[in-house]
C-alpha cells in the first residue's frame, strides 16, 4: 500500500495534463497517481491513454465517458486511491507540487487528520481577480460562522485527508460544491482541519478557468444544507 495517493481530476486539459502529471512524479516519486478524465473532448483522453499504455507503475487513469463534474470525478477517484493519505491535485497548473511537504508535515507528525493548503496566508502568489478573492472571503466566512472554525481559506483546491477520514463519508457534490461539502463533513466530524501556506498561480477565464459566479451561489446553499442534515 502506498502512503500517498494523488487524485487528479481533469476535464479538457490537453495544455496540462501530461506536466502536471511530470511535476507531481517528481515530487513525490513513490506517491500513486490517480487520474480522473471526466469526459474530455480536447484530446486529452488520448493523451491519457498514451501515457497509461506506456506502462508507468506509479499511474492510473480512469475515465468517465460523459462529462459529470469536479466533484463526481474525484469521488471515483477516491475511492479508487490504495493510499494511506489521499492529496487532491487540480490539473490547471494552478497549484504547485512543490508545496507537497508543508501540505504532509502536519499528517505525518501526527497533528492533522486533514489538511488545507491555504492562498490567504503568506505564501507567494500571482495577482488574483478581485472578485473571485471576495467570493472566497464570503464563503470561508459563512463556514466559519456555520461551523464555529477559523479557517482561512474553505474553497482551496488544495487538501489533503488521511484515508480512513475521507473514504465511507457519503459525498453528493457533483461540481464545485465538493470544497463546501467535504470541509462542512469533516468538521461535522471532528476532524481538525490544519492550513498551511501554499503558492497560487491562478488562470483567466481565456486559459481555461471554469468555475464561475453561480456556482458561489451553489456553495452557499451547500453549507447551509450541510450544517443541519449529513
Amino acid at each position: 500500500m502506498p502512503f500517498l495517493s494523488v487524485v487528479i481530476p481533469c476535464f479538457n486539459e490537453s495544455s496540462t495534463i501530461a506536466q502536471i502529471i511530470d511535476r507531481v512524479h517528481s515530487q513525490a516519486v513513490e506517491a500513486e497517481i490517480v487520474v480522473v478524465d471526466d469526459g474530455s473532448t480536447d484530446g486529452t483522453r488520448d493523451l491519457l491513454h498514451s501515457l497509461n499504455g506506456g506502462q508507468l507503475p506509479y499511474l492510473r487513469v480512469l475515465f468517465h465517458y460523459k462529462n459529470s463534474g469536479k466533484g463526481s470525478a474525484l469521488h471515483t477517484g477516491i475511492q479508487a486511491a490504495a493510499g494511506q493519505v489521499i492529496l487532491i491535485q487540480d490539473a490547471d497548473m494552478e497549484y504547485d507540487p512543490r508545496d507537497y511537504p508543508a501540505l504532509l508535515q502536519p499528517i505525518q507528525e501526527g497533528r492533522a487528520d486533514v489538511v488545507y493548503g491555504s492562498r490567504f496566508l503568506g505564501g507567494p502568489r500571482r495577482a488574483m481577480m478581485f472578485w473571485h478573492m471576495v467570493a472566497n472571503k464570503l464563503l470561508t466566512l459563512m463556514t466559519n460562522v456555520l461551523y464555529n472554525t477559523i479557517l482561512s481559506d474553505m474553497e482551496t483546491g488544495y487538501k489533503v485527508f488521511r484515508a480512513e477520514a475521507i473514504k465511507g463519508v457519503p459525498l453528493r457534490a457533483r461540481r464545485f460544491d465538493f470544497e463546501p461539502e467535504v470541509t462542512a463533513k469533516m468538521l461535522k466530524r471532528g476532524h481538525r482541519i490544519y492550513e498551511v501556506p501554499i503558492s497560487f498561480y491562478p488562470r483567466e477565464y481565456t486559459e481555461g478557468k471554469k468555475i464561475g459566479l453561480g456556482d458561489a451561489f451553489v456553495a452557499v446553499w451547500t453549507l447551509l444544507k450541510y450544517r443541519f442534515v449529513d
